[in-house]
């Protein structure tokens, strides 16, 4: 059952209590010498329903914040890693080249998160593709990033990486060719690499195991197993690395 469901019948339950309550005072009162105050008592029933909803309200919402679920063990795989591979905290990103959220996060949240964790050694990335089917250029774009790592390890992957966000509005296969070109990786090697797929298996498996993870849409974070989803500004990623960074 869902929890909307079982707070609908909570309240429900509660409104019954009350109401038993409610008869029960009345009959009491047509007992005894001494008189209920109805009014008064419809206000404390009033108050006590509304303060309940209330803290049901506060739960959901706390529920709901960034990072605030349980933990769980996210698999790094052997995907490129940008960092001190001891840093104490982890992040597994599950994007989408061709996602606009992913190229947000990119432009707007990435940038600080090097410069204040990453590059400091406090934080590791790790990035995983989560190609969604509606974006028919995401999952070449996957492959060709595995494919410039293939040539120049994680630091060629990441270059390549920047490229496709800094470029997403030109994403096409010539375009992914002509950017191995820009980056000096030797054309030939790549373009067989791509244009077989060489590592399509590898991109599929990553989307595999976001959706045993619970990932369903682009940009999803795990930092050491916490869930970010969405394009958040980067102090929620602060909070939340600053709380591992102190455990």
């Amino acid at each position: 059952m869902k929890k909307d469901s079982q707070h609908k019948l909570t309240i429900f339950a509660l409104i019954l209590s009350l109401a038993a309550l409610l008869l029960s005072g009345v009959s009491l009162s047509k007992a005894g010498s001494g008189s209920l105050d109805d009014e008064g008592f419809m206000a404390k029933v009033e108050k006590g329903i509304e303060d309940y909803i209330e803290k049901q309200r506060n739960e959901q919402a706390a529920a709901n914040q960034p990072g605030s679920g349980e933990a769980i063990e996210v698999s790094v795989d052997d995907d490129a890693m940008k960092g001190d591979k001891n840093a104490p905290v982890t992040i597994v990103e599950y994007s989408d080249f061709e996602c606009p959220f992913c190229a947000r996060f990119y432009e707007n949240t990435y940038p600080e998160l090097v410069s204040e964790y990453i590059d400091k050694g406090k934080v590791k990335l790790v990035f995983r593709d989560f190609p969604l089917g509606f974006h028919k250029n995401a999952k070449p774009a996957a492959i060709a990033a595995e494919c410039a790592r293939e040539q120049d390890g994680d630091k060629g992957y990441y270059k390549y990486h920047d490229t496709i966000f800094e470029n997403q509005s030109q994403l096409s296969v010539d375009s992914l060719k002509k950017w191995a070109v820009d980056l000096g990786l030797d054309a030939g090697q790549f373009n067989e690499c791509l244009d077989s797929e060489k590592y399509g298996e590898e991109v599929d498996k990553d989307f595999s195991d976001g959706q045993s993870y619970g990932v369903s849409g682009t940009p999803a974070f795990f930092i050491n197993g916490r869930l970010i989803s969405g394009a958040h500004p980067f102090s929620v990623f602060k909070t939340i690395i600053d709380e591992e960074l102190a455990k």
